[in-house]
């Protein structure tokens, strides 16, 4: 696929990752990832058992955030990351496991080896930020140390 913007620009990100058909694979191995894998079982534990409204969530807010249509603030109002995943104690080696899922699943894609590696280095991002409103709420505690 030949992209004439760089990715971050405008909708290349998106148009990258195949649209919202391209985000929903992604997040659908995503979550098959994390319930297969016991490496990720402390993960899957903070999502709720039927995973229908995570997945779409997820798919949504990708979407937006890749430069594509905002489908989440339309479906589900604004968009608080932080804040929402503040209310589990998620600290760097939760954060490590969301991202090394995300791996996994961006590894399943016909991902661009460089639009991989770019958003992988995107996703850091907001995994960053979850860790520092989790931490602000509930100090350095999180179930990945058990």
């Amino acid at each position: 696929m030949s992209i004439s913007a760089p990715y971050g620009t405008g909708d290349a990100s998106y148009q990258a990752a195949g649209g919202i058909d391209g985000l929903q694979q992604l997040v659908a191995d995503f979550y098959r990832i994390m319930d297969q894998s016991p490496a990720y079982a402390a993960l899957r534990a903070m999502h709720p058992e039927d995973l229908s409204i995570a997945r779409d969530k997820l798919a949504c807010f990708l979407s937006g955030w890749l430069g594509g249509p905002k489908l989440f603030r339309e479906k589900y109002g604004p968009i608080a990351l932080p804040a929402f995943h503040a209310q589990w104690p998620i600290d760097e080696r939760g954060s490590r496991a969301w991202l090394d899922c995300m791996a996994e699943a961006i590894a399943c894609q016909p991902y661009a080896p460089d639009f991989a590696e770019y958003l992988l280095r995107q996703l850091q991002v907001p995994a960053e930020r979850i860790v520092q409103a989790s931490r602000a709420r509930h100090g350095y505690g999180c179930p990945f140390n058990a």
